[in-house]
């Protein structure tokens, strides 16, 4: 089973990556945030626990959303392997997923890192904000300090996958198709 944590800052491109990585392979996109989304309409037991949280504006904490990814793991068992998105994004994530993977005897096979330039980032973002009316996307410094919290918060997590041997830097300068045949050479490798 291919297990692939995709990885990058706002605006290296994951989205549009994970599209192709899913139909290029056959893989179950998990995005965390859409998994939540999903459980909490569905009205599931961890869906209403993620809700009580999300209601008090605090974050779903790491067993209800390793609990979800159990769920939709064991609902997709025939599945050729799964790309995590925006999970995880702490080292303790990181070893909770390890676990839940290891105990099924699916590892995670590799942490793509789209790594871009920070100008670039900037460029993209709000060139999206203005097709997508994104307000994130629309204010220089709200970006900067998105992409400063991504490089704080993320460097451990990739020292992480560093010392497994299963971290790769890929290149994402240049055009969505440059970009996935990086991707793809890699994948390919795993």
């Amino acid at each position: 089973m291919l297990n692939i944590v995709l990885f990058g800052p706002p605006g290296a491109g994951k989205g549009t990556q994970a599209e192709f990585l899913i139909n290029a392979f056959g893989l179950i996109h998990l995005s965390t945030g859409d998994l939540l989304r999903s459980e909490i309409a569905a009205g599931t037991k961890l869906g209403l626990e993620a809700k009580a949280f999300m209601d008090k504006g605090e974050l779903v904490p790491d067993a209800v959303v390793i609990g979800m990814i159990k769920s939709k793991l064991e609902a997709n068992k025939d599945a050729k392997g799964f790309i995590f998105d925006g999970f995880p994004r702490t080292v303790d994530q990181a070893k909770a997923l390890d676990e839940l993977l290891n105990a099924n005897g699916t590892p995670i096979s590799g942490m793509l890192s789209l790594e871009v330039e920070k100008q670039e980032l900037i460029d993209r973002l709000l060139s999206r904000g203005i097709s997508s009316g994104r307000a994130d996307d629309q204010d220089q410094s709200i970006i900067e300090n998105r992409i400063n919290v991504y490089n704080e918060k993320t460097s451990p997590l990739i020292e992480y996958y560093k010392k497994q041997g299963k971290h790769f830097g890929i290149n994402g300068m240049g055009t969505i198709d440059e970009i996935a045949e990086r991707l793809k050479a890699v994948v390919e490798k795993l």
